[in-house]
């Protein structure tokens, strides 16, 4: 059984840990505030495991963070340890062209309360609190709207656009998966260089009222709807941000 005390001091978590819906909202809100989404080991050359326990001692011991595997891999670690019901779930992501990723190229969440939930605190800026896993509603989140649409097989979850219109973030289905079912995938996207992941470096972190991101040499802020944009011109001006927003040396 994993001791949560370190997990839930990590992402700064304080609140009730009996298994609520409230208390799912919440450690799930405090882990993306705190655990920025990262591929830097990529670039480092760093082989990623796609084990709980390499996930567990990134995050937790080494104040990492990670891409989806390691991401939900290691919520899913500590939702269970509080007494959540928690299923690995396999994620689809929508190309340019129409057609989408192949199976288990992203790792989801279902928790199952009083009803069923989505939670996913590796998809980048996405919602921030898990959505109702029914289809049809739109779901408000810090002015953003989210709705779970059923195709077929599978479950499209969608964002709204400013305009009106709804964007697909990914499709999954509800069939359980075990961890070692994303391995090859969680390998291709280390080591393939048509992975997005091996293209450039990423580190990015909600805040309360936007978003930080360094995409290689990029330091973008977000705050209340205002974006700025800053290229850092050296290396060492690129670490300086790392540790100063992220608190990461590498």
């Amino acid at each position: 059984m994993l001791n949560v005390a370190p997990y839930l001091g990590r992402i700064g978590y304080t609140g009730p840990t009996t298994p609520t819906t409230d208390t799912l909202r919440a450690i799930h809100r405090a882990h993306l505030l705190t655990v920025p989404f990262e591929n830097l080991d990529i670039a480092l050359d760093r082989k990623i495991l796609c084990k709980e326990d390499a996930f567990l001692s990134k995050i937790v011991d080494r104040r990492r963070g990670g891409f989806c595997y390691e991401m939900n891999g290691a919520f899913a670690a500590l939702l269970r340890g509080l007494g959540f019901e928690v299923t690995l779930l396999s994620a689809r992501v929508p190309r340019e062209d129409g057609t989408e990723t192949p199976e288990f190229d992203h790792m989801t969440l279902r928790v199952d309360l009083a009803e069923p939930w989505l939670a996913d605190v590796g998809f980048g800026d996405c919602f921030r609190e898990p959505l109702r896993l029914q289809t049809g509603a739109e779901q408000l989140q810090d002015g953003q709207k989210f709705r779970i649409r059923e195709e077929g097989d599978s479950f499209n979850v969608e964002k709204a656009e400013p305009a009106g219109s709804w964007n697909g973030e990914y499709s999954f289905s509800l069939v359980p998966r075990r961890l070692d079912e994303f391995a090859p995938m969680c390998h291709y996207h280390q080591t393939s260089p048509e992975s997005p992941f091996t293209r450039k470096r990423i580190c990015s972190r909600a805040t309360p009222d936007g978003r930080i991101t360094l995409a290689d040499r990029k330091l973008i802020i977000t705050r209340q709807g205002h974006r700025e944009e800053r290229i850092l011109e050296s290396e060492e001006e690129w670490q300086a941000a790392l540790q100063n927003y992220f608190q990461i040396v590498l």
